[in-house]
């Protein structure tokens, strides 16, 4: 098996355990509210997720190893195409039509992106200097994003990409310089890049849980697109990496780019389910008074033109 098919294979494994944490901590996050962040520490349910994450991390990782940054991020959109049909299956309905399109859409342009996206295993490395240049500006545009008072959402989400996306390029640094043999193993680069992948993997892991309080489909989606942007951005302006078929791989990529974000956005649109509205029991109780046997608290609805009268209105007199 040659570097692009591992890469790819390794790929679709780190999405599928990225989709299986996302549904875990969005369903977590549907529960806590507030400053809950610290009560999930106590969850076995919310480690069980961060275990699934940093499982899909460490594939995602052996992936960096032998595919470029263009390759290997945009797979990272299959993890929306496998959390919808999963949180669909936990919420008990089915995946509908408008979840089939757009999973194909995505499907189709990434397709297009890995005609042009596939090379050679990386070689090049950020060179210390400009890994904390990249470093410094992710953290003041993340900064900006989730700044005190802001509601969690969108801007979670977006900032989440961006850490994860930056974590991304930082760790293939690491790892391709820590297993080229011309140099030290554990040298100065290696070990500030490391702290910083930690420092932005932990981040957005924390962005993304707050994210996921409005629901999944919306933050997970943006978390999608702006995770490849952020990586692919570092990848061809800093580390070399070209796209495949000159300007007509540029407009094949451009297109498949478009098709899978179109495809993504669709996805975040989750069937409008009907839901009844109940009244808890507790309050129920307090408000409904003793009624005389056979009579209900419709039965003290306004007579409608036309319609037959309750019967709690005979009773009065009328």
């Amino acid at each position: 098996m040659n570097s692009t098919l591992l890469a790819v294979a390794l790929s679709l494994v780190s999405a599928a355990a990225y989709a299986c944490a996302a549904v875990a901590q969005e369903r977590l996050a549907s529960r806590v509210s507030g400053n809950g962040f610290l009560r999930l520490l106590g969850s076995g349910a919310w480690w069980s997720s961060v275990g699934l994450n940093a499982s899909a991390a460490l594939l995602h990782v052996a992936a960096l190893k032998y595919g470029p940054l263009t390759l290997v991020q945009p797979l990272g959109a299959l993890t929306l195409v496998a959390a919808v049909p999963l949180g669909a299956r936990l919420a008990g309905r089915r995946v509908t039509r408008l979840e089939w399109r757009g999973t194909g859409l995505t499907l189709i342009g990434l397709g297009a992106l890995l005609l042009t996206a596939s090379g050679p295993a990386p070689e090049d490395t950020l060179t210390l200097t400009e890994a904390l240049a990249v470093a410094g500006t992710t953290m003041a545009v993340i900064g900006v994003l989730s700044r005190p008072g802001t509601r969690p959402g969108l801007r979670h989400a977006t900032a989440s990409g961006f850490a994860s996306g930056v974590a991304s390029a930082l760790t293939q640094t690491v790892t391709v310089a820590a297993t080229d043999r011309s140099g030290p193993l554990l040298s100065p680069q290696v070990l500030v890049v490391a702290v910083l992948v930690a420092a932005f993997a932990v981040g957005g892991l924390a962005l993304s849980q707050t994210a996921y309080r409005g629901g999944l489909g919306a933050p997970l989606a943006v978390v999608t697109l702006a995770n490849p942007v952020a990586a692919a951005a570092i990848g061809l302006a800093l580390l070399g990496e070209r796209l495949q078929g000159g300007v007509a791989g540029f407009f094949l990529a451009a297109g498949g780019a478009a098709i899978a974000a179109y495809g993504v956005v669709v996805l975040t649109r989750s069937p409008g389910d009907e839901a009844d509205v109940k009244v808890p029991s507790e309050l129920s109780s307090e408000l409904s008074p003793d009624l005389p046997s056979g009579l209900s608290p419709e039965d003290f609805m306004p007579s409608v033109p036309g319609q037959p009268e309750p019967a709690a209105l005979h009773l009065s007199g009328r």
